[in-house]
């Protein structure tokens, strides 16, 4: 039971930082859809959001670069495009 106590925690702490980043992104970018914001933003935000929950359960939010080239020396970058259905 406590194992499954743990993933539970877990999942509900994923929960609530992918619902306050959801609310963070003023755009609509591939499975996060808006209806306020219905197009893309590369401008403002093209970047990671990566969040924490400290001990009182405050959710804090930071953003970190998309890396936008490959390692590979022969293998040019593929520019970022909208997703097109």
């Amino acid at each position: 039971d406590l194992i499954e106590t743990l993933e539970l925690q877990n999942i509900l702490d994923n929960a609530l930082i992918t619902m306050y980043s959801a609310e963070a992104r003023k755009e609509s970018r591939g499975a996060h859809a808006r209806e306020d914001f219905t197009e893309r933003d590369d401008v403002n935000w093209m970047k990671h959001t990566v969040g924490w929950i400290d001990d009182k359960g405050k959710v804090t939010l930071d953003y970190r670069p998309v890396g936008t080239t490959t390692n590979v020396p022969d293998n040019p970058p593929i520019p970022p495009a909208k997703r097109v259905y």
